[in-house]
Formats: C-alpha cells, sequence, structure tokens
C-alpha cells in the first residue's frame, strides 16, 4: 500500500498492510521560514517512514496578524512564545478585522503549505493545522476571555466573526495550494476552562462554519480536543473523519469511545504539554522512556481496538527531546 492508500483504508475501517502512524513536534528552529520548514518536514517524515504530515507552523501563528507580540528564538528547544496579547480592553475586540490567506504570518503559512506539496514524497498526505476561531482569540486575550463572554458578549462575537471569516479564507487558499486536509484543534472544549452553556453560544456555531467549507473539498480532516476533563460527546460528533485527543492520559480511552464511535481514532501515544507562564511544558512518554517501552506502549494501543480504524500518532504534539530510537520505535510497533 501507499500511504494515502494505507490512510483512506484506516479511515474507511478497511483492513491495512501495517497500522498507519505519524508524530508530529515543533521545529522551531525551522518555523519561521516557510521553505525550510517544509523541507525539513518532508525530510522527518521519510527518515522515519511516517504516513503523512501534520504541518508545524508556530503554536501562536494566527494569533500575530492582529497585533499579538511573539517572542521568537529560533532555538529547536525553545517554542515561540506570545510575550503580549492582541487584546487588552473590551475595545481591542472590535479591532480585530477580517484578513486575507495572503496576509502577513497567515501570509507565510500559506507558503509553508505550497512549499511542502512540491517537496513531500509522492501519495504523502499533508494536513494543514489550523485552530478554532476561539482558540485563536483565547490565545489573543490572555485570561480574560471567559470574563468577557459574560460581560461583553457583543464585542467577543464580533472578534470571533473576524477571525472565522479570515480561518475560512485561509482553509480555501491551503484547499487551492494541495493540502490533503486539516488538522482543527480546539484548546476551549474542556470543563476546565468553559461550561456547555459557553461552548454552544462562542465555540461550537464558529468552529462548524470553519469545518464546512472544508468537509467536502478534503479528505483527511482531523478535530483535535486538547487538554483533560473535555467535551468529546460534542466534539466527536463535529463532521470530521478523525479524532484526536490526550487518549492515554483523560477519558475517554480509545477502548471505551469506540463503543460509541465509528471514526477513525489518531493516538495512542502519551504526550501531555500544558502552558505554564506561557511556555510549553512536556509530559513525554516519547521523551523519557526506552525504545522498547515505546514499542509496547503503542501495541498497547493497537490492540484498545484491534486495529481497526486507527492511525497511531501522539496526543498532542511531542517533546523535542525525543531521542531517534524511540521515533523510529513508534514506526516499528505499526507493523502487523
Amino acid at each position: 500500500m501507499t500511504r494515502e492508500e494505507r490512510i483512506k483504508a484506516a479511515l474507511c475501517g478497511k483492513e491495512v498492510d501495517r497500522i498507519p502512524c505519524s508524530v508530529w513536534m515543533h521545529f522551531s528552529e525551522y518555523d519561521q521560514d516557510p521553505r525550510s520548514l517544509a523541507e525539513h518536514q518532508a525530510a522527518f517524515t521519510e527518515e522515519y517512514d511516517y504516513d503523512f504530515i501534520k504541518m508545524m507552523p508556530f503554536g501562536a501563528y494566527s494569533t500575530q496578524d492582529w497585533g499579538t507580540k511573539i517572542s521568537i528564538y529560533c532555538d529547536k528547544f525553545k517554542e515561540p512564545v506570545i510575550s503580549a496579547p492582541a487584546v487588552d480592553s473590551v475595545e481591542d475586540y472590535y479591532k480585530i478585522a477580517p484578513l486575507s490567506a495572503e496576509h502577513g504570518t497567515y501570509g507565510k503559512t500559506l507558503e509553508f503549505a505550497h512549499h511542502l506539496a512540491k517537496a513531500v514524497a509522492p501519495h504523502t498526505p499533508f494536513i494543514q493545522t489550523i485552530f478554532s476561531p476561539a482558540t485563536t482569540l483565547k490565545k489573543m486575550t490572555s485570561n480574560r476571555l471567559i470574563k468577557d463572554m459574560v460581560e461583553n458578549p457583543e464585542a467577543v462575537h464580533a472578534a470571533l466573526a473576524a477571525i472565522t471569516e479570515t480561518t475560512i479564507n485561509f482553509v480555501k487558499a491551503n484547499i487551492e495550494a494541495g493540502v490533503s486536509g486539516f488538522f482543527f484543534a480546539t484548546q476551549c472544549a474542556t470543563y476546565d476552562f468553559m461550561t456547555d452553556a459557553l461552548f454552544a453560544e462562542f465555540c461550537k456555531p464558529y468552529d462548524l462554519q470553519v469545518i464546512n467549507s472544508y468537509k467536502d473539498k478534503t479528505w483527511f480532516n482531523v478535530v483535535h480536543i486538547h487538554g483533560s476533563n473535555i467535551m468529546f460527546d460534542t466534539v466527536s460528533k463535529y463532521p470530521c473523519n478523525v479524532i484526536n485527543w490526550h487518549d492515554r492520559d483523560t477519558e475517554p480511552s480509545m477502548e471505551t469511545a469506540r463503543k460509541t464511535v465509528s471514526k477513525t481514532f489518531l493516538g495512542g501515544i502519551q504526550e501531555v504539554p500544558t502552558i505554564i507562564e506561557g511556555k510549553l511544558s512536556y509530559d513525554s512518554i516519547l521523551a523519557r522512556s526506552k525504545a522498547e517501552q515505546i514499542y509496547d506502549h503503542v501495541k498497547e494501543a493497537i490492540k484498545m481496538v484491534d486495529g481497526k480504524g486507527l492511525i497511531i500518532g501522539p496526543g498532542c504534539v511531542c517533546d523535542p527531546h525525543t531521542p531517534s530510537e524511540n521515533l523510529h520505535a513508534v514506526r516499528k510497533a505499526c507493523e502487523l
């Protein structure tokens, strides 16, 4: 099977010659240069013989063009971080206006897709990372978003509408660039952050506008639910054909989820990064374990769902300190 055939078979719950897999991390030494990042991610995928590329623009890329200040280090072990939010007052929400896909950092990230389309090996799917509109706004507002949702809902809705329009512009341009689909990440679908009522008003309608703009135009579409205590039942019903969450760290497990959800699962590797004082802190089985432990860890995940409707990958971004032998062990464990 080609990589594309293997992924498509997994998406349909069909037999595969081996379990498809991939691992992704931040490549912070490259992620300010679209061509270098594309070439590095393509080479990384070939080195470990992974089946698809989850594109890795830096995590705050969707915020910078509206005035969020970013500290950038171009260091493999030091990701860009937000140093100052774009929204300091209620009035600032109204300053968030729709942007074209070619504008600023969005434009650089679109260039990344164009370069990757040229650099990637034949029959290797690649999916662009996008964030839910509320996730982008959350990153732009420091710690005030929930308070403003309650006290200034009109302002928050105005900003979300502009971010949604911009994200859809970006989606359309990436489809033209040749992506296989999208990795739609929400950091808001957790009861640790908001209630069902707030999610229903400020997240779900905008999420669905974005997803509906591509769900019938691309074939490999992942929804990532970030965090613990997640709104799995709600987000798992989104019109994407793959679900990714911190399945080895929070409920439900893949084994439990399979009882009610037939979509393909992307996961099985316990990676649980958290943001502490604006910086990523990793709880990484890939970084701290021996290769044989990683092999067993992946085999255990495959057994949970009998290897059906499964793509092996991390529950979230993995630690860049991960040894090469552990990355190879992931791929080796996927042989049937």
